[in-house]
């Protein structure tokens, strides 16, 4: 029986091996994430996350599964509009973890963030722990996204709420071929002069144009088990933010 396939970047990969690769990735480029997010968005990233924070409306009381968190951008956000609140980063990469706990809000935060080594598709946490899971950046790196939403639905709480805020499609053919462009030219080298890494870069542009557009991710969502699935783009769509509800 021949292996099943799946897509690392523009290259095709058995599908036991790309976790592997995705986590070799994100080993390599750790130490310059955050640098690197910057100049490959000019900064909007941090635009994008503040959106994504006004819209998911954090609460006091609230506790927060962020995967794929990294070094704690999102939970370090959601925390500060909530004091009282909880946040639990989760990341297959222990390296990005621990760059997220050098981090100076990590120190201030501490009594309220956990820290955890885990896979997206198989969460190690119990059934109806969470009141919210987000995932940034995050998803299109996962070998089964299907999977990865099943295990979001199963760990939050009735009531609870998804978001995902991921690189997407823009809607205008021709302003979708000067991002790609830009992206599969430029980033590269940015990654090759900031990281000394142009491969890991080439992966995640690559990655960004193998996901879902908008329209079908929602229905992914939706296939999951989420009600009242909804998305806003955000720059156009250079990323998009979808949100969804378990009732």
């Amino acid at each position: 029986m021949k292996d099943k396939t799946t897509h690392f970047g523009f290259q095709e990969v058995a599908e036991d091996d790309k976790a592997g690769m995705v986590h070799g990735v994100f080993s390599s480029v750790a130490s310059r994430y955050d640098v690197m997010n910057d100049l490959m968005s000019g900064g909007v990233h941090r635009i994008w996350k503040d959106a994504m924070m006004d819209w998911l409306a954090p609460q006091s009381h609230q506790h927060l599964l962020d995967v794929a968190g990294g070094t704690g951008d999102i939970a370090f956000r959601f925390l500060k509009r909530a004091p009282g609140a909880t946040a639990t980063v989760l990341d297959m990469t222990e390296g990005m973890l621990i760059e997220g706990q050098k981090r100076a809000e990590a120190e201030k935060l501490a009594d309220s963030l956990g820290w955890v080594v885990g896979d997206a598709m198989a969460l190690p946490f119990d059934d109806n722990s969470f009141d919210v899971y987000t995932i940034s950046f995050g998803i299109r790196n996962v070998t089964r996204i299907e999977d990865a939403l099943a295990e979001a639905y199963r760990v939050l709480r009735p009531g609870g709420r998804l978001m995902v805020l991921e690189f997407s499609q823009l809607p205008n053919p021709a302003m979708q071929w000067a991002y790609d462009r830009y992206s599969l030219n430029v980033i590269p080298v940015m990654g090759q002069i900031v990281a000394n890494d142009r491969d890991s870069y080439q992966y995640l542009v690559e990655s960004i144009r193998r996901f879902p557009d908008q329209e079908r991710f929602a229905a992914m969502i939706t296939e999951a088990g989420f009600d009242q699935v909804k998305y806003r783009n955000m720059t156009m769509g250079v990323a998009a933010l979808h949100s969804g509800w378990k009732l």
